[in-house]
């Protein structure tokens, strides 16, 4: 990235101002892959020091920035207004956009990339993995109180930044299409994958079907629910609040849930090649099932809580396609970093929804028990 680009943008935002200091650092921040991150240091008076989080976002990714911070923007602030009409902090509950000097949610440079600015949430940390069933739960938790803030939320208002980005029968589509015009050869390695994901077309459309019959409602919705999505203060180690809201969208609360039990209940990594240690671990299952309904506080209707499960397994499945189709069509989506990269992915994905079915009497009772 080039240092003058940054410097640009740097200056197009009032951070120095805003904290009557003056920039002494800035560095590569985290580890994410879709948008370039540096971490701001100012020094203000006294020796307090504040920080702040620069990102340019990617505009191969979303088509449409604009819409996907004019969705932020309206989001944020309908958060932060309810923390501060529950007395809670509006600065560590939510993310808070910071304006360009021009009065701007954003800014484009002469390049045509778009930048943004959030006050950096001190004292919190952000976690890859889960590490004990407590933080699965607060992590639900926090993600179900996420949807009941914005429950009364005019959804409406909202644009879908990545057309059908949670719909699994649209996927399914995009599947068949990556099987027919895929690589014959990989698709040889991956016959039993192929097979697996096809007799399942059936359940692919089941949300959304829903969803058209007016079965279930529209929400607005996080749509990457992963643990490392949630910032936890750093003493305390509850959930303060959620990040990377950049697929937030109207959409479906069960897809929600269901990316977070893929991700996090899951006993074996994502791209684990030893299938044997991939299952859906029902403890953790019981934990964020307890914490999301406990969030949500009763704001879900009655057949998104019994539709829970296959939120689950839908969810799986879906992110199988993606990384079998991806397989099969060269990797051009999901970075690889080894052979087969995506192909262990797939298989991985493929092993919960098994297992998911295996013990789907057991995920029904657990959900009976919390709604």
């Amino acid at each position: 990235m080039n240092c003058e680009r940054i410097d640009e943008a740097i200056a197009a935002f009032p951070i120095e101002t805003a904290v009557n200091g003056s920039l002494v650092e800035k560095s590569p921040y985290g580890n994410g892959h879709i948008n370039d991150t540096f971490l701001l240091r100012c020094q203000a008076p006294g020796h307090h020091e504040k920080r702040f989080i620069l990102q340019r976002m990617n505009r191969h990714i979303f088509k449409n920035p604009e819409q996907l911070m004019e969705n932020m923007v309206h989001v944020t602030k309908y958060l932060r207004n309810s923390l501060i009409c529950q007395g809670k902090d509006p600065d560590r509950g939510t993310l808070n956009v910071l304006q360009t000097r021009d009065g701007a949610d954003w800014y484009l440079d002469g390049a045509q990339d778009y930048w943004r600015v959030f006050p950096f949430i001190e004292k919190s940390v952000c976690l890859e993995k889960v590490e004990s069933e407590k933080d699965f739960y607060d992590s639900a938790v926090a993600f179900g109180n996420f949807q009941k803030m914005l429950a009364d939320f005019p959804v409406s208002t909202l644009h879908e930044v990545i057309p059908n980005f949670h719909n699994t029968a649209s996927r399914f589509r995009d599947f068949q299409k990556a099987v027919q015009e895929g690589d014959k050869e990989r698709a040889s390695l991956a016959e039993k994958e192929i097979a697996f994901a096809l007799s399942r077309e059936n359940e692919a459309g089941i949300l959304t079907g829903l969803l058209a019959k007016g079965e279930l409602p529209l929400r607005v919705t996080h749509n990457d629910t992963k643990l490392n999505n949630i910032l936890f203060d750093a003493d305390t180690h509850k959930a303060l609040c959620i990040i990377d809201l950049d697929t937030v969208m109207p959409g479906l609360s069960l897809y929600d849930f269901g990316d977070s039990i893929r991700f996090g209940a899951s006993t074996g990594a994502e791209d684990e090649q030893d299938l044997s240690k991939v299952e859906l671990d029902l403890a953790l299952f019981e934990a964020f099932t307890k914490g999301y309904l406990e969030g949500c506080a009763g704001s879900l209707t009655e057949k998104e809580v019994g539709l829970l499960p296959m939120g689950a397994k839908l969810m799986a499945y879906e992110c199988g396609m993606r990384f079998l189709g991806d397989f099969l069509t060269g990797d051009h989506y999901f970075k690889i970093h080894r052979e087969n990269h995506n192909l262990d992915r797939a298989r991985t994905q493929f092993k919960l929804v098994a297992d998911m079915e295996s013990k789907w009497g057991e995920m029904i009772r657990i959900v009976q028990k919390y709604k």
